[in-house]
């Protein structure tokens, strides 16, 4: 099972429970087995939330640019860091980081090295773009889910979201980043609209 909580904060429910990114998170979940980080921005590393979902065991994915704060909260014993195009294994699951940066503003810029996500978990791929536009690196991106952010300013809008959709091989395309800082409901029906051949699902609480 999938969720999209809040903005960018998703939960993957399988045979281990996965967040990225909680962020507004309204109850106390500590249920998580693994939490990544796309990157370093309030909105996606929000130690009140990871507090809602964290519980003594739990694993931390992280940028480069979080690894000092993330092993002063939670211990260096219990951080992963990692860098773009990588590939990684954790004892319940493989996963990949992918390039997420912006062409066109200044907010995300490609040195920062921030990251999305391909994590495999019971023979499904997730893809998990973060804070990201249209790049060149991300379009051959092969998955049954893919979470695309749609909301505009700080990445993609919808039009551009639409347009990754329709070139990457995904079974299921969710939008994501919108109706927290940007973006609206309305953004997530147009891009519902424009993407051609694959189901989308509107998950956004």
């Amino acid at each position: 099972m999938v969720e999209v909580l809040c903005h960018n904060s998703i939960k993957i429910t399988e045979n281990v429970i996965v967040y990225v990114d909680p962020f507004k998170i309204n109850k106390e979940y500590h249920d998580a087995d693994y939490v990544f980080f796309t990157h370093s921005h309030y909105d996606h590393f929000s130690p009140e939330d990871i507090e809602k979902v964290k519980k003594e065991s739990t694993v931390f994915i992280v940028t480069e640019d979080l690894k000092e704060k993330a092993e002063d909260l939670y211990g260096k014993k219990n951080i992963l860091v990692v860098k773009p195009n990588e590939d990684y294994h954790v004892s319940d699951f493989d996963f990949k980081t992918t390039y997420a940066y912006n062409v066109n503003k200044a907010f995300h810029p490609k040195e920062n090295k921030w990251v999305g996500y391909l994590i495999q978990i019971n023979n499904k791929t997730y893809y998990i773009a973060g804070d990201t536009d249209n790049i060149e690196e991300i379009q051959d991106i092969e998955c049954d889910e893919a979470f695309i952010p749609i909301g505009g300013t700080y990445t993609m809008n919808y039009k551009e979201a639409a347009e990754l959709a329709n070139v990457i091989k995904a079974k299921v395309v969710i939008p994501t980043h919108y109706g927290s800082i940007v973006g609206d409901k309305e953004d997530a029906i147009k891009f519902k609209e424009l993407v051609e051949g694959k189901e989308v699902k509107i998950l956004m609480k």
